[in-house]
């Protein structure tokens, strides 16, 4: 069996994870929609961006399955029980946040794409979805609260950031916002709480300096990724950094476009600029 996730450990504080680029669809899939409009759901082309990270000492995680197969930015409560066959009887969510997510059909396992099309043409079984938690979901987690505890281990704080991308313009069952025009970047902390906010401030701060446009937590907050792997009463800072496609591919083809170099040079002085800063000293 092929290996779900791609893993490089780190030596510095600072771990970087990629859950939505993905572009290795199972054979088990199964889905009904066209493989081309399924991969617009991909964070295309987020883990060539930051390919330099490994050379600096940043550890790394990136899924290697399609976020539509399974999303690992979800709770394995998030679970649409109408998608399921023969009955879901494991824990389901009640958190009306989450909720959202799942009638938007983006829940632990998507049931349509960003403009409403959907992805299947019949119910999944409760044994397809345990098996894709197991094979993906833990894995993966564990990968990231490891690489997570290590940096923490080493040198007493630790930097996570969570890698994506987003549509240039929000899709009508992307976010509660259809038709959205996003910012080249949104960077997400769910309103301080997997962050030092000083530290996603200043994350902002510095890429307004390079002349992007950087919203705080709107229209993205962070997900599960940021929730589940971060306490920065006790230096665990966790932040999600969405980047606008635009800047970088074009996302008919998803060929990258003339800004891609310009992008991730950016992209590694942002991650020079993390490496430089420790959250715990004052000022």
């Amino acid at each position: 069996m092929e290996p779900m996730i791609r893993v490089v450990s780190g030596t510095t504080p600072l771990v970087l994870d990629s859950p939505h680029s993905g572009e290795q669809y199972p054979a088990d899939f199964r889905h009904a929609c066209e493989l081309a409009l399924l991969r617009q759901a991909e964070d295309t082309h987020v883990e060539k961006l930051y390919d330099f990270a490994p050379s600096m000492g940043v550890a790394w995680i990136e899924a290697l399955f399609p976020r539509a197969y399974l999303d690992v930015n979800r709770n394995t409560t998030e679970v649409d029980v109408d998608m399921i066959e023969d009955g879901w009887t494991g824990e389901v969510e009640t958190d009306p946040a989450r909720l959202a997510k799942v009638r938007l059909g983006k829940g632990l396992v998507w049931r349509m794409l960003d403009d409403g099309a959907p992805i299947y043409d019949r119910r999944l079984s409760a044994a397809e979805l345990q098996d894709r938690i197991a094979r993906c979901w833990h894995p993966y987690h564990a990968a990231v609260a490891r690489a997570v505890g290590e940096a923490h281990a080493r040198h007493g704080y630790s930097i996570h950031l969570n890698c994506h991308s987003m549509p240039a313009v929000a899709g009508k069952n992307a976010t509660g916002y259809p038709g959205m025009v996003h910012a080249d970047f949104v960077v997400g902390d769910r309103d301080g709480t997997t962050s030092d906010p000083g530290l996603s401030q200043q994350l902002c701060e510095f890429l307004r300096s390079r002349g992007y446009s950087a919203e705080l937590n709107h229209p993205y907050k962070g997900v599960e990724l940021v929730r589940r792997h971060s306490d920065p009463a006790n230096h665990r800072h966790s932040i999600q950094v969405e980047i606008n496609r635009k800047l970088y591919m074009d996302e008919k083809s998803l060929e990258p476009n003339e800004g891609f170099a310009r992008l991730q040079a950016d992209l590694q002085a942002m991650v020079r600029m993390l490496l430089a800063t420790d959250p715990r000293s004052p000022g």
